[in-house]
């Protein structure tokens, strides 16, 4: 199509195209673009022009993005009586990539999110959400630079997949008759009758597509281990479900690239001593077996002795360090480890609710959600995104931090493969954040620091973007 929502495609921009798992990125592709609701108008007007700017440095005139506005929100429904018209998913489905700033959530029934609506029309499985420190930022914590983690999170089941049902209602009370009398009968649990009641379903399928993704990630970027966040210890059939599958995807996809952290007991223990009998291993992988049933013991000497027999070969000898480590904690364990000691983090791999309580969670040592940028990405299709919200009281103010959406533009260029524009912004505006020319939320948390506008903080990170080309970045 030429035209969506009743706008004129750029006549000088080309499609990214996508076949056999991989983008084809063109040098002047189009990209469509929400500008938001709210703040989301003064962050994307500055948010653009770095981008623009970081291109043009990077590539002298070679490669440039053709912008394509299309509609969502308070704007879409001004102007087509549709918080999300057909052609603005169509558009993004055509051109694969876009970025958006934050959107309302429309009150009085309807749509439940905008956000959460694009994500399952187009199966954006996979919430990305890389979190780190930037010098200069102000933190709560002694040593936010501990902070480097990119969490990817399932997007379109768990508590996302919204079965519930309302207290009081004849279909709460018709589905509690059922488990109680049916599901539950003859045990000692009952559900209350006064309870609303929710099913969060965690498949194979939705599991292993997001762990095969963040173990992908980290290869690629030559991090140090892929961590499954869950509640297994208490929810076995889902949340430990979601950590055996994710367990057995590294194993089955990966297996000369990665070690479970489980095994590198075993390998160690046969590295350090080469006559350990399997039985030896397993008792210093499970102290206390000896106080285990005996076909608890089996089961781990079994464990053992096919660990050896398999992988030993490749990865023992010290071989295993080299690989990518797959290990797995539980949910409230790791709340309080990434307060403490972070840097033992790397890549979270994490069913929906946990990491979006962990997400934010990080943010907040590290500047908070006005600085934390996120994308949304499944199988031919990627919209990169601020993630806060629209705080409407400061719209049209020229005073909110862009920070978010342009970080967000900065994964969105690595993305595209454009790593010598990402890498401009994002020297750039820690270079500015140096200098303490910070907008409102960062300036009262910093001693000495200059008040700017939205605007100005996007003319000093263009101003620092030569300053890095000089510097030969």
């Amino acid at each position: 199509m030429a035209v969506f929502n009743g706008v004129p495609v750029p006549a000088d921009g080309q499609q990214i195209e996508y076949s056999d798992g991989k983008y084809r990125v063109p040098d002047h592709p189009i990209i469509p673009f929400i500008e938001g609701d709210g703040t989301g108008r003064d962050i994307w007007k500055a948010s653009v022009r770095v981008f623009n700017a970081a291109v043009e440095k990077a590539y002298g005139g070679k490669r440039a993005v053709a912008w394509y506005e299309v509609f969502a929100g308070e704007k879409a429904k001004a102007r087509f009586q549709n918080w999300l018209p057909d052609d603005t998913v169509s558009a993004i489905r055509e051109f694969r990539v876009a970025i958006k700033g934050p959107l309302t959530t429309p009150v009085g029934g309807g749509i439940r999110s905008l956000n959460v609506a694009l994500r399952q029309i187009l199966d954006l499985y996979c919430c990305v959400r890389p979190v780190k420190y930037y010098r200069g930022v102000p933190s709560p914590v002694k040593h936010p630079e501990r902070m480097n983690v990119v969490i990817f999170r399932e997007n379109t089941e768990d508590v996302y997949a919204g079965i519930e049902w309302e207290q009081g209602t004849p279909e709460a009370a018709r589905l509690i008759e059922f488990l109680n009398k049916e599901m539950l009968k003859g045990g000692k649990k009952q559900v209350r009758l006064d309870s609303g009641v929710g099913i969060k379903p965690i498949s194979v399928t939705g599991t292993k597509r997001l762990v095969r993704r963040a173990i992908q990630h980290a290869l690629e970027s030559r991090r140090k281990s892929v961590t499954l966040m869950h509640k297994g210890n208490i929810q076995k059939f889902t949340e430990g479900a979601f950590r055996k599958w994710g367990y057995e995807l590294a194993t089955e996809e990966f297996r000369d690239q990665v070690v479970t952290e489980r095994e590198s007991w075993i390998l160690d223990n046969k590295d350090k001593n080469p006559n350990l009998t399997a039985e030896q291993n397993a008792n210093l992988v499970e102290p206390g077996l000896e106080f285990a049933t005996d076909d608890f013991r089996q089961s781990l000497y079994k464990e053992v002795q096919d660990c050896l027999d398999s992988i030993y070969a490749t990865h023992g000898k010290g071989a295993w360090k080299k690989k990518l480590m797959i290990n797995d904690r539980i949910a409230d364990s790791i709340f309080q480890q990434v307060v403490t000691r972070a840097d033992e983090y790397s890549v979270l791999a994490t069913p929906n609710l946990n990491g979006d309580y962990i997400s934010d969670a990080c943010a907040a040592q590290v500047g908070g959600l006005g600085i934390a940028p996120g994308a949304n990405i499944g199988d031919g299709y990627a919209i990169f995104e601020a993630t806060h919200g629209t705080a409407p009281k400061y719209a049209d103010k020229d005073v909110i931090n862009p920070g978010s959406v342009m970080l967000s533009g900065v994964m969105m260029f690595r993305f595209l493969g454009w790593t010598e524009a990402a890498d401009l912004i994002e020297q750039s505006l820690e270079r500015t954040i140096e200098q303490k020319k910070v907008t409102y939320d960062f300036e009262r948390l910093m001693e000495g620091a200059t008040k700017v506008k939205t605007s100005e903080f996007a003319d000093h990170i263009i101003e620092n973007m030569g300053v890095a080309v000089a510097a030969g970045r």
